[in-house]
């Protein structure tokens, strides 16, 4: 089915159609970007535009709960952003704080099993406590794992990583030979974890911020316009729905590709495909 054909879906039927498939992306992983372009659009404080973000994360949830997609991980607060206003980095703990507690009790329900990847002990006394409060609460859930990107940092991951291992090899425990990707990995913060399938990104930036800079090396990339406060179940469903045309090599030839039953392959920086496809609501 087409990307047009997919736009033709209404929403429930839509949802119907991506149930049926086989090849869904296992792990989704989102850029969640445009929260203060949304709030300025508006004439509304930056911090409003990250509390109407809330509503796509409970949104971005239902979907992959719905689909049976195994993990998503949402770029929630970077090691950069600690650089912003102090007044917008305190309202976003205290949104953290509060989606936490008001949220834990759906996400149960949903068996929504709850992760995090970052250097938490760089966040407040009180988000860090909520966040354990949330992960001891949430941690016999059988269903989605939600991995949030909490003073996460691409590059640091990999550092930190890296001086682990050179530990182990200077106390003798580890010969720098046996160092390759998988013993990297294992160091990671959740090596558990599959490599995401499907990065997007709100808003219309075109890079991945240090996002997952390791895991995303072979995920297929997806730039939509839409302001992240916009992105609800629909606009995720299309950008899943266009994940399944993807033709996706891993560093092989098309006519390997095609021999394994893969799909050809879009264009993801095409700005005018994409409002196309989901529509500009910003």
């Amino acid at each position: 089915m087409g990307a047009k054909s997919y736009r033709d879906l209404a929403t429930e039927q839509l949802a119907e159609h991506l149930g049926r498939q086989s090849d869904l992306p296992r792990h989704v992983a989102i850029i969640m970007d445009g929260n203060g372009r949304w709030a300025r659009r508006r004439f509304l404080p930056r911090a409003a535009g990250h509390r109407a973000g809330r509503h796509s994360v409970r949104a971005a949830v239902s979907v992959c709960g719905r689909l049976g997609i195994d993990v998503l991980t949402l770029y929630t607060f970077s090691q950069e952003n600690f650089s912003r206003p102090e007044a917008e980095v305190q309202a976003l703990w205290t949104f953290l704080e509060e989606a936490l507690v008001v949220e834990q009790a759906e996400l149960r329900e949903r068996g929504v099993r709850l992760a995090i990847s970052g250097e938490v002990d760089l966040l407040p006394a009180r988000a860090r406590e909520a966040l354990d409060t949330a992960v001891r609460e949430l941690s016999t859930g059988d269903g989605l794992i939600l991995n949030l990107a909490l003073a996460y940092g691409g590059r640091q991951e990999v550092v930190q990583a890296a001086r682990k291992l050179a530990r182990q090899a200077a106390a003798g425990e580890l010969d720098a030979d046996q160092i390759d990707e998988a013993a990297l990995r294992r160091e990671l913060y959740h090596p558990e974890l599959p490599d995401p399938d499907l990065v997007i990104r709100t808003s219309g930036e075109s890079r991945l911020s240090n996002f997952l800079i390791w895991q995303a090396a072979y995920a297929e990339l997806l730039v939509t316009p839409v302001l992240w406060p916009d992105f609800r179940e629909r606009e995720l469903m299309l950008a899943i729905a266009d994940f399944l045309g993807r033709e996706r090599r891993f560093g092989g030839l098309p006519e390997a590709a095609a021999k394994a039953g893969r799909k050809r392959e879009s264009s993801v920086f095409d700005p005018a495909r994409w409002k196309r496809l989901l529509g500009n609501r910003s």
